[in-house]
């Protein structure tokens, strides 16, 4: 006899709760081997692809794509030991029972198994659809719903539908066999925008007062109204933090980069090698900088009233991306060269910009390194990534006047600044620190004093 079991939204690690179902990767009917993923998530930390650990037939899914679901929720039943896989056309037969999953149920983490091709089959002795209890936290979707998913590919549809509250099953797509365009959201929500709103009620005022109108509309009306949810809910509540709790300081420096440029094209110039970024050079010098100031490698428990410095630097560097700002990390960053790092930065940059990074890749840093340079501007505050004790702000390296050797000349310059916590230290550490930074990128030859 095939035994049905339950798939639950996994532990998640790093802290997480709750994701967003984005896209299902099976159908109720389709035959699923052990640690085939099942679904993609998003978590407030990352895209990632759910593994079943079960091999079966899925038999119920729960959860429309767009639903959040809060971790131990029923995700899927499969009817393990079913006369499909007894035939030897499904997946391994010995998978009938509970013991035999593979346990690979963390989110971003599985066997790495070759793909299994998704067959439809009508499963024999089961029903289509089994009832489970679920979990009185989740949200058990209505029955019409589980027949299959909507027809959307692009997660910029999904968003923008999600941005307006349209149910996108309402929608008749105008793509290649039913899909749902961007422009098919678009024009269901100018038609919602153009439909004729009721006249608020007259009500009679009492004690003889003119009439008043009434309307249900809310105090603030007229805006539109974005969920902090995702990323960017998990980036509000994470500067929130850090603004209540961190008594922060920012401090900042001109500094002369025509020597820094100088260097990296004579690194790059060199037939074969890797090429070397801006970014990753001022990684290096940050690392440098650490080993001389330790005490911005550091946190705070607050409970215990004490400073924590870290004996490693990790290091993460802010990076924008179509969900929002992530914070990559790159571990042991003090054992790295600028070729080394650059060529991590590199992969954990296409990974963001991808939707693939790991909640492992995008916690546990110890200090940011954040390059708003990138959008033309000079300066800024940065807020500390909590719960860190320092950030470094650089911005856009143009040319400008500047006294060189006695003489007004027109130079490289780059402002820099540094944001801490003044727990960890006093000014004096905090402008040290800077001053060195900005030291070995007026003059890169100092970092050879430290390689």
């Amino acid at each position: 006899m095939p035994q049905v079991l339950e798939f639950k939204l996994p532990d998640l690690g790093e802290g997480l709760t709750e994701a967003e179902i984005v896209r299902w990767l099976v159908e109720v009917g389709d035959v699923v081997a052990i640690d085939q993923p099942v679904v993609e998530v998003e978590t407030a930390k990352a895209m990632v692809e759910v593994p079943c650990p079960y091999g079966g037939v899925v038999t119920a899914r729960f959860g429309d794509e767009g639903t959040e679901l809060p971790v131990g929720a029923p995700l899927l039943t499969v009817a393990v030991g079913s006369p499909v896989e007894a035939s030897g056309d499904g997946p391994a037969a010995d998978s009938g029972t509970e013991d035999s999953g593979s346990g690979n149920v963390l989110v971003g983490y599985g066997t790495g198994a070759p793909p299994v091709r998704r067959r439809r089959v009508r499963p024999q002795g089961v029903k289509a659809a089994v009832a489970v209890p679920a979990a009185p936290e989740a949200v058990v979707p209505e029955p019409e719903h589980v027949a299959g998913p909507v027809a959307v590919v692009s997660p910029l549809v999904r968003r923008l539908a999600r941005q307006h509250d349209l149910d996108l099953r309402r929608l008749a797509g105008s793509g290649p066999d039913g899909l749902i365009l961007r422009a098919d959201v678009e024009s269901a929500i100018r038609s919602a925008a153009e439909a004729p709103v009721a006249e608020p009620a007259v009500v009679p005022a009492a004690s003889g007062a003119s009439a008043s109108l009434v309307s249900s509309a809310s105090p603030v009306s007229g805006g539109e109204r974005v969920a902090l949810r995702g990323v960017r809910g998990a980036v509000a509540d994470k500067l929130s933090r850090s603004r209540r709790e961190i008594p922060d300081a920012t401090c900042w420096v001109d500094a002369d980069a025509t020597e820094l440029m100088a260097a990296r094209a004579s690194m790059n110039s060199v037939a074969g090698a890797s090429k070397v970024s801006v970014l990753a050079l001022l990684a290096r010098i940050c690392t440098a900088a650490l080993a001389r100031y330790p005490e911005l490698n550091s946190t705070v428990d607050q409970e215990a009233r004490e400073i924590v410095r870290l004996p490693q630097v990790h290091l993460g560097f802010a990076a924008q991306t179509e969900r929002g700002l992530v914070v990559p990390v790159v571990r042991d960053a003090h054992e790295g060269t600028a070729e080394s790092i650059g060529a991590e930065i590199a992969r954990l940059t296409e990974a963001a910009r991808t939707g693939t990074l790991t909640p492992a890749q995008l916690t546990g840093g110890t200090f940011t390194l954040n390059n708003y340079g990138v959008f033309g501007v000079d300066g800024s505050t940065p807020i500390i990534n909590h719960p860190e004790a320092a950030m470094l702000g650089v911005g856009r390296i143009v040319p400008k006047p500047w006294v060189h050797e006695g003489q007004l000349a027109v130079r490289q310059v780059v402002q820099l600044s540094l944001t801490f916590d003044h727990r960890v230290c006093d000014g004096g550490t905090a402008g040290g620190f800077l001053r060195y930074v900005a030291d070995c990128v007026e003059r890169p030859a100092l970092l050879l004093r430290s390689l």
